[in-house]
């Protein structure tokens, strides 16, 4: 059934069609509340922020605070647009109507790879800790079987999909508290089994705060804003809610505190317990080394569990967002009609099948190629969450006149402006242009150049060519007229 037919369709029998184009408001408060809570906790904290602190020494909170305040700042500018006008495009939606249709088709297309190749890395780093545990299942199956699994789960209704990441996300709130609670303890001195020297003693023997210097702070950056990553997803599923404007206020006012506990405290507990140099840091993750050190029995299957769940949740998210980012650019014409079309429940289900395809089809391809396609594909990846905020930060600054225009009152407002989002364009601008000069982000930085280069062309190109396709179209109405 086309989209264009269900209005109609839905007069003439009064029933509700099995297809439409809307989609439903099925999440609920809580739901939000805690896509909101979790959405900034990911495998990132638990396994990524060791490859952070190994690389950056214990300046890597400057990394952190740096990226924690950069993420607080674009949430607020990502805020006042969405609470304006709540969309499930969020910025890409934005960005076409600020800076152009070139920039939404380009960052709505570029978000979406980057959510459609993190559905790989976590089915196979799921994949990997089941076969630990059934080692007589391949890891390829045990990656198909779990993504299916999500895939069920995202086509049935948006209401599953908050329900299951409801729990997932309150699991790792309490995986984080009683970790913070563990290691708080053993540094006032109540795990027997462990000595603390305090946070200070523990820089100092190691080399002190920035061992590789301060500019491997900037190398730590890139690795800490693919973490935040996902921190924006509650202004995409605040449009599946009734009342979206409540739920992104609260969600954006709420980040501060967010990030400064599961990120920013949680850190600065694993630099006062674990040495940085330490080599297992980057290989089992900061989390499960620090546990180990304090000798904390089965530490491995605790953080097994933790990194399961976690690695759930996004991968569970990920197909939910590329769906709904897929969705979007349908219904504005950048991506094929067919898939703006959705279920009976208000899913968006050739959306949700189409960005899994892609992403079984990248899972089966690294089996076939180890190692290559996945360096290949984080590589293109590198630094779309950078142009992700560069270009959030820029449709605010167009946004704002925009807004004010239609003479409703802005309900939440960015911080000192336009100064303080100037502030964050210039930064951004500078941090990709400083790790162009670094050996060890220079690949990725220019390979999420090229393609984003290249997307902004097919961009361009398919604009001239609809916009070519409604002048004749309106050209013959007016001759048959």
């Amino acid at each position: 059934m086309k989209a264009s037919r269900v209005s109609e369709n839905k007069g003439a029998t009064g029933k509700e069609p099995a297809e439409s184009a809307a989609l439903s408001t099925g999440l609920k408060t809580r739901h939000v509340t805690m896509l909101s809570i979790g959405g900034v906790i990911g495998a990132g904290l638990f396994i990524g922020s060791g490859h952070a602190i190994a690389s950056a020494g214990p300046a890597v909170l400057i990394a952190y605070v740096m990226a924690g305040a950069l993420v607080v700042l674009v949430m607020r500018m990502l805020g006042e647009m969405a609470v304006a006008s709540p969309d499930t495009g969020a910025f890409s939606t934005y960005a076409t109507r600020a800076i152009g249709p070139w920039a939404g088709f380009t960052i709505g297309w570029l978000y979406w790879w980057f959510w459609v190749i993190v559905i790989p890395f976590e089915a196979v780093a799921v994949a990997a800790i089941l076969n630990s545990w059934l080692p007589g299942i391949s890891i390829p199956i045990l990656a198909f079987l779990f993504i299916a699994a999500l895939t069920v789960c995202n086509l049935y209704s948006v209401g599953k999909y908050g329900e299951f990441e409801f729990w997932f996300a309150l699991l790792k709130v309490i995986a984080i508290i009683a970790f913070i609670a563990i290691c708080s303890v053993a540094l006032m001195g109540g795990l027997p089994a462990w000595e603390s020297k305090g946070i200070m003693a523990t820089i100092n023997e190691n080399g002190g705060f920035a061992p590789h210097g301060y500019g491997a702070v900037l190398g730590a950056l890139l690795v800490t804003m693919t973490s935040f990553m996902g921190t924006e997803i509650v202004t995409i599923a605040a449009a599946e809610s009734k009342n979206p404007a409540e739920q992104i206020t609260r969600s954006t006012n709420s980040v501060i505190w967010r990030i400064a506990l599961f990120y920013l405290f949680s850190i600065v507990l694993v630099i006062a317990i674990v040495p940085w140099h330490d080599s297992s840091l980057p290989v089992v993750g900061s989390y499960q080394r620090t546990l180990e050190y304090l000798q904390i029995p089965y530490a491995k299957m605790i953080m097994d569990i933790v990194i399961l769940v976690a690695v759930a949740s996004n991968l569970n998210s990920a197909i939910y967002t590329a769906s709904r980012m897929m969705y979007s650019l349908a219904k504005r014409g950048d991506a094929p009609k067919s898939l703006k079309i959705t279920s009976k429940t208000g899913v968006p289900t050739r959306a949700v099948l189409a960005s899994v395809v892609v992403g079984m089809l990248a899972t089966f391809a690294n089996y076939g190629s180890p190692g290559k396609v996945f360096t290949f594909l984080m590589a293109t990846s590198g630094a779309i969450a950078l142009l992700v905020y560069l270009v959030i930060a820029v449709s605010q600054l167009r946004m704002r006149k925009i807004l004010l225009a239609t003479g409703k009152p802005l309900a939440l407002k960015m911080w000192f402006f336009p100064w303080l989002t100037w502030f964050v364009i210039l930064f951004i601008v500078g941090a990709l242009g400083y790790m162009v000069t670094m050996p060890e982000h220079f690949h990725e930085v220019m390979v999420t150049a090229i393609l984003g280069v290249v997307v902004t062309i097919v961009g361009i190109i398919s604009k001239r060519k609809s916009g070519a396709k409604d002048w004749a179209a309106n050209s013959q109405q007016q001759a048959s007229r």
